[in-house]
C-alpha cells in the first residue's frame, strides 16, 4: 500500500479523521490502482474529497469479484458460493448495525452512510456475482441484462449520489451507462471469459449468426464470429449513445469524471475493430497514450469546474 499511500492527494481523506477507516479507504485505492486502470484513471478527475467513496465502491465490487474468480485454483465453485454468501451477508448486517471490522467493507459502510446509497443496489451486486459460480451462457439479451443489471447498472446508480445529480432521470442514464461498459468489456474478454467456461454473448445472438461455443473455443475470427462481434459492438455503441446526455445532468465538478470513463470505456470497442475484432486469443486494450491523453484534456477542464465551485 506504500505506493498508494503516498500518492493520496492532498484532501482526499481530510473528511476522514479515524486512522482505521482511512487505512480501509487506502486499501480499497490500492485494489482500485492495481485492478481497475481506466476506472481509477477517471477517478482523479473528482474533486479530491470525494475521490474515496468511489475508490470504495470499487474496492467492494473488486474483492466480490476475486473471490469469484481468484479465491485460489483448488476452490469449487461451491466453497466459493458459501465464502461469497457469508462475506456478502456479514455486510450487509455490517451495513445496517453502521459499523464493519472488514478492512474493505469498513470504508464501504462509512461510503453508504454518508451519501445513503440504498442497499439494494448491493444485494443485485451479490446476486449476480452469485449467478457467476452457476452460470454458463445466457439464452437471450434480456436473460444477459438481468445478470449485467446486478454487475454493472447498480455501479452506476451506486456512483450517482456521489456525483450530485441535477435530476433524478440521472439515475436511468446511469443504469445505461453501466450496461454499456459492461458490455464493451464483454466483447473485449471474450476470450478470456471462455477459457474460464463462460460466455457472455447471448446464445441466441450466435446462433443468429451460425457460432457455437466449440466454433469460438477454436479460436478463429472468421466470417461468422466477425460478424457475430460486430453486431455486438454497435448494439454496445447504441446504448453509449443513450447514455451520454445523463452526463449534463451531473454537478460540473463531476462531468469531466464521467465523460473521461465515457471516452475510455468506448474507446474498447474502437480497440476491437481496430484489432479486426482478434479478440479470442488476445486482450485488446487502449493504449496508455490514448488513455494520458484522454485524461489528461479531462484534468484541465476539471480544474476549470472546480475553480468555478
Amino acid at each position: 500500500m506504500g505506493l498508494v499511500q503516498a500518492a493520496v492527494s492532498r484532501g482526499e481523506l481530510a473528511r476522514v479523521s479515524d486512522p482505521t477507516l482511512r487505512a480501509s479507504y487506502l486499501a480499497c485505492k490500492e485494489l482500485n490502482a492495481r485492478h481497475g486502470r481506466t476506472y481509477f484513471l477517471a477517478t482523479l478527475l473528482l474533486p479530491a474529497w470525494k475521490r474515496p467513496y468511489v475508490h470504495a465502491l470499487y474496492g467492494f465490487a473488486r474483492y466480490a469479484d476475486e473471490i469469484v474468480d481468484d479465491l485460489g485454483s483448488t476452490a469449487t465453485d461451491a466453497e466459493k458460493s458459501r465464502h461469497l454468501t457469508t462475506w456478502g451477508d456479514q455486510f450487509l448486517a455490517d451495513v445496517r448495525r453502521g459499523e464493519s471490522v472488514d478492512p474493505i467493507c469498513r470504508a464501504v459502510v462509512d461510503t453508504v452512510q454518508r451519501w445513503d446509497i440504498p442497499l439494494e443496489h448491493f444485494g443485485a451486486f451479490l446476486q449476480s456475482m452469485q449467478m457467476d459460480l452457476t452460470v454458463t451462457d445466457y439464452k437471450t439479451y434480456d436473460d444477459l441484462l438481468t445478470y449485467v443489471y446486478g454487475s454493472a447498472a447498480v455501479i452506476g446508480l451506486q456512483m450517482v449520489p456521489i456525483l450530485e445529480p441535477s435530476d433524478r432521470i440521472a439515475y436511468t442514464y446511469a443504469e445505461d451507462l453501466g450496461i454499456a461498459f459492461q458490455l464493451a468489456n464483454f466483447i473485449r474478454d471474450v476470450g478470456e471469459d471462455l477459457r474460464r467456461g463462460r460466455i457472455y454473448l447471448p446464445m441466441e445472438d450466435l446462433e443468429s449468426f451460425g457460432v457455437d461455443r466449440e466454433h469460438l473455443e477454436r479460436g478463429v475470427v472468421d466470417g461468422p464470429v466477425r460478424r457475430l462481434l460486430a453486431f455486438e459492438v454497435a448494439r454496445t455503441r447504441e446504448i453509449f449513445r443513450a447514455a451520454r446526455p445523463g452526463v449534463r445532468l451531473l454537478h460540473p465538478t463531476s462531468r469531466d469524471c464521467i465523460e473521461t470513463a465515457f471516452t475510455l470505456y468506448g474507446g474498447i470497442l474502437d480497440e476491437v475493430e481496430r484489432a479486426d475484432y482478434q479478440v479470442l486469443d488476445r486482450r485488446v486494450a487502449v493504449g496508455l497514450p490514448r488513455r494520458a491523453a484522454v485524461a489528461g484534456r479531462g484534468i484541465l477542464r476539471a480544474r476549470r469546474a472546480r475553480r468555478d465551485f
